[in-house]
């Protein structure tokens, strides 16, 4: 079975926060920003996102962005 587009986003940023290219308290990229990278929807990107966050590798502040969180 394929994988699901939020999928394919979310397993690209996770490999990036784990490779450690993006370290703790690293912006992310905007939710624009990674719907034009991938070339998805952003109903594709927050679905990611909600998955990144919903393991414990990002943080979200309201109205300031998403953050790679601290897992010490």
């Amino acid at each position: 079975m394929p994988r699901q587009q939020y999928q394919v986003v979310a397993d690209e940023l996770r490999a990036k926060i784990e490779s450690g290219e993006w370290s703790a308290g690293t912006r992310l990229p905007s939710r624009s920003q990674l719907c034009k990278q991938y070339g998805v929807s952003d109903t594709v990107v927050g679905k990611a996102m909600m998955l990144l966050r919903a393991t414990g590798l990002t943080e979200t502040l309201e109205g300031v962005g998403v953050y790679v969180a601290d897992r010490k």
